[in-house]
């Protein structure tokens, strides 16, 4: 219920100011985050010439807070972060490849097939880290404290899997073991959600490095 409240409240929002609205979300988790990347990226390559572990390392902890916030303070959700996050991406490695091109005067697109594929997953990782931030901050401050209440009807499935733990069993009680089944169930996937979009930034962002 909440879910949708929220979904309400945006699109409310968007409709009364959407100027405005687009804006505000672009600038605060696009450009701002795409340009802390951008930053990033300039002071490890070229000022320190650190290690790429550094860049690779900030360019999923600053998406994956952005993607906290963005549901913490503005409540958008998993379609919303995933159009921000790969916006963000799309900008801040953009940004990056104009840097190097004009530090190193060479072309801003990748030369080969092998940059290319650097390029995507170095996008990839930035959009999933976004997302995965997201999705974490639901699952803490919505999904986890969160239980079913004793109105809302369990699921049919989740009705089979209580009768099959004790076919005996009162109505009141399977009706009270099925909306726990459910709300496990609801927070199991949560939890698969963020460990698979938060191993898929991971691997991507550190893919490169580990391969060389």
């Amino acid at each position: 219920m909440q879910r949708e409240l929220d979904e309400v409240e945006s699109e409310i929002a968007f409709i009364k100011r959407p100027i405005y609205f687009v804006l505000f979300h672009a600038a605060t988790y696009v450009l701002l985050p795409g340009t802390l990347l951008i930053a990033s990226h300039f002071l490890v390559t070229v000022i320190l010439n650190a290690p790429l572990a550094y860049l690779r390392l900030s360019s999923i902890l600053i998406p994956l807070l952005f993607g906290m916030a963005a549901y913490t303070v503005n409540k958008i959700g998993f379609k919303g972060a995933c159009g921000l996050g790969s916006a963000c991406a799309a900008y801040s490695v953009t940004g990056m490849l104009a840097v190097i091109a004009y530090v190193d005067n060479d072309p801003i697109l990748p030369a080969n097939w092998h940059e290319w594929r650097e390029t995507a997953e170095y996008m990839l990782s930035i959009a999933f880290a976004f997302v995965t931030g997201n999705i974490l901050a639901n699952f803490l401050l919505r999904i986890l404290p969160s239980t079913i209440s004793a109105g809302d009807k369990p699921s049919l499935l989740a009705y089979r899997l209580a009768r099959l733990l004790g076919q005996h069993a009162t109505d009141e009680t399977l009706r009270r073991r099925a909306r726990r089944i459910q709300d496990l169930a609801r927070k199991l996937s949560a939890l698969v959600s963020l460990v698979a979009t938060a191993t898929a930034s991971v691997y991507t962002g550190l893919r490169g490095i580990i391969g060389s």
